[in-house]
């Protein structure tokens, strides 16, 4: 008799999670099939094989789980009436057959991939692998394509036609890197082989932007700071979100967004980074309270700070879908402030993170300290993104020759 179960694997990954696997054992034999799911320890029940409820979108991904366990079940049912003595070999065979059934297409593939993820919640990254999905169709004229005929020269091809297309190396990475993916999941669920892989030969990292990361001084920040909202209330909303998150050492959108009275205590603010995991606990300073002030006087019976989710039971479709609308206000919003501060720098949502490092620089603060402060795994990542940031004690070195 067989024994079916979702695991947290031991072998730890680079964000400190660990990979969830489909365990299946057979005569004291053990296989495991990967799947897109990752947790922290703490996030998963070791005993039931699913999420706690304190694992975000655990309703979701427990629901996928269940099913990819039926899946199994059900192949191993038809295994063992037409056979007893089947092998784990054939058990596999049988169940990658019954996830995929035509065998290395990638598209297919790729379209499971993206519905495991809308089903788990993650329709941001969803939409993205969707997004590119249409491009490699539009590029290879063919609803079928093999994982082998996933070359290095396919991919320079595609390269091309992406540039013909007026793509940017940043674009162009996004979906490079999106293909990869899909071909590091393939071979995790052994639909493709690993001594096929493309990406030995041809490396992204050729691709990365050459675009600098944008930031405000400090003195343009308080610009954005003392901006009049007398003159300009439509622009009020705007106008916290950008100092919240500058004076919350760059919290970003998604994160804001996200955000509940719960994780607001007298002097301090407790969340966990959704890019990367990491628990961050800052200080309450006085424009932060003034704006947390402000949107308790206005609650709208919400467990959320900010007016971005409009009710506690939203789906995750409709997070998406809200989030989306939300930040592309916020963006062109923070434009409009541009214009009205004299900023000729493009101002987005992210540019609140930057000038929270640049600022920091300017005034003399150690860089193990940005780092700390901005959640850096090392202080090489954090050398790297202040070398991108403002040159102006270049400028300033410059002007003692003249």
């Amino acid at each position: 008799m067989a024994t079916i179960k979702t695991v947290l694997r031991k072998k730890k990954l680079s964000d400190g999670s660990f990979p969830i696997c489909l365990r299946v054992t057979k005569d004291r034999k053990t296989k495991y099939f990967s799947t897109i799911f990752r947790s922290m320890p703490y996030e998963w029940n070791e005993s039931s094989g699913d999420f706690r409820k304190n694992a975000e979108n655990y309703i979701q991904s427990n629901r996928l789980l269940l099913k990819l366990k039926s899946q199994a079940f059900k192949v191993y049912t038809a295994l063992e009436i037409e056979n007893k003595h089947f092998s784990l070999d054939d058990f596999e065979n049988c169940f990658r057959e019954e996830k995929n059934p035509v065998q290395n297409n990638i598209f297919n593939f790729w379209k499971e991939i993206v519905d495991e993820m809308n089903t788990a919640g993650r329709t941001g990254n969803a939409r993205v692998y969707k997004d590119v999905l249409h491009v490699v169709k539009l590029f290879h004229r063919s609803h079928h394509l093999l994982f082998k005929d996933v070359t290095p020269s396919f991919l320079n091809k595609f390269e091309v036609f992406c540039r013909a297309r007026g793509g940017t190396d940043g674009g162009i990475a996004i979906k490079m890197r999106a293909i990869r993916a899909i071909y590091n999941f393939a071979i995790q669920r052994n639909l493709a082989k690993e001594e096929a892989y493309p990406f030995k030969d041809y490396k992204i990292s050729k691709l990365k932007g050459k675009g600098l990361k944008k930031a405000l001084s400090f003195p343009e920040v308080l610009e954005i700071i003392k901006l009049d909202l007398n003159k300009y209330p439509h622009l009020t909303n705007c106008k916290h979100y950008f100092t919240f998150s500058f004076y919350t050492r760059g919290m970003n959108f998604t994160d804001m967004l996200w955000l509940e009275w719960k994780n607001v205590t007298e002097d301090r603010i407790y969340y966990t980074r959704s890019k990367t995991k990491g628990n961050f606990t800052i200080k309450i300073l006085p424009p932060v309270r003034d704006i947390l002030n402000y949107y308790k006087e206005r609650s709208l019976n919400t467990k959320y700070v900010f007016p971005l989710l409009l009710s506690d039971d939203l789906t995750y479709a409709q997070v998406a879908n809200r989030k989306h609308k939300t930040l592309q206000r916020y963006n062109k919003e923070l434009k409009e402030i541009a214009q009205i501060c004299n900023i000729n720098k493009p101002l987005t949502s992210y540019v609140a993170r930057h000038s929270f490092a640049n600022s920091l620089k300017q005034k003399g603060v150690a860089t193990d300290v940005i780092s700390e402060s901005m959640g850096h795994q090392n202080l090489a990542i954090t050398q790297a993104y202040l070398k991108e940031l403002d040159n102006c004690v270049l400028d300033d070195a410059s002007e003692l020759l003249l």
